[in-house]
């Protein structure tokens, strides 16, 4: 993986804004190409569901802008592009990657425990497309926010420094991660989504394993057998195959 900053794609950093998924939001519209934006401090950072994220001094939090042309279904498998990017990013950092999972949908586990998430948000165009894409990426650097803060059955939060003794700053992952997501995202673009789903179920977390998902009216509990070529779970239950949409997953 070259570590050169990918040709034709922006970069701001900023020392403080509200959350860098706001900021990239505002900035789309005047984007021309892609743009990441990131932020030494995030005053109201926000991970899936509109739930807080926090952000402890010396973490990682950024934003990647695109302008994708597919239909939404296909745009938002870029969450597997971008899992598969911070992974890349982290292995060139030092992080050994047999310590390094992916959690379904849209998670990093370090050592089992959560290190990073991503978040996609979109913006429509008015005509059934797309008008902007923005990826959101947090990693837990120096520092994992307090237990206390999340749901009792959460995956429980690490860090890069405490938990793989990894010293980096934001705008070294930056760096590491820009050029690793251009990489997946020409891939993305001219084979498909085939490769993308093949390299991130061979780093899955709990694949083959019994996993809980719970959706807003019910649980399933099965064992995960896949992901199918839209991107969606696939358990194996009692009663049958289901494939899973959107969920949040515990062990």
């Amino acid at each position: 993986m070259s570590l050169a900053w990918p040709e034709g794609v922006g970069r701001h950093v900023l020392p403080s804004t509200d959350s860098t998924m706001a900021e990239a939001a505002r900035r789309a519209p005047s984007a021309l190409g892609p743009e990441w934006v990131l932020a030494l401090e995030q005053t109201a950072g926000r991970g899936r569901r509109g739930r807080a994220w926090s952000m402890p001094a010396g973490n990682f939090a950024a934003s990647l802008i695109l302008h994708p042309k597919e239909p939404p279904q296909r745009v938002a498998l870029r969450s597997f592009v971008a899992a598969l990017a911070l992974h890349d990013a982290l292995v060139a950092l030092g992080v050994p990657a047999t310590d390094l999972t992916l959690k379904w949908p849209n998670d990093v586990l370090l050592k089992g425990g959560k290190l990073a998430g991503i978040l996609l948000e979109s913006l429509g165009d008015g005509r059934g497309g797309l008008a902007h894409l923005v990826i959101g990426i947090g990693v837990n650097l120096a520092a994992a926010p307090e237990p206390s803060t999340l749901e009792a059955t959460a995956v429980a939060p690490v860090s890069l420094a405490a938990d793989a003794g990894v010293q980096v700053g934001p705008e070294d992952v930056l760096n590491a991660l820009a050029p690793a997501y251009a990489d997946l995202e020409a891939q993305f673009t001219t084979y498909g989504f085939a490769p993308i789903r093949n390299a991130w179920l061979s780093k899955a977390a709990r694949l083959g394993e019994v996993i809980t998902a719970r959706l807003p009216s019910e649980e399933i509990t099965g064992t995960f057998t896949d992901v199918d070529m839209d991107g969606n779970l696939v358990l194996e239950t009692p009663k049958g195959r289901r494939t899973i949409a959107a969920a949040d997953i515990f062990f």
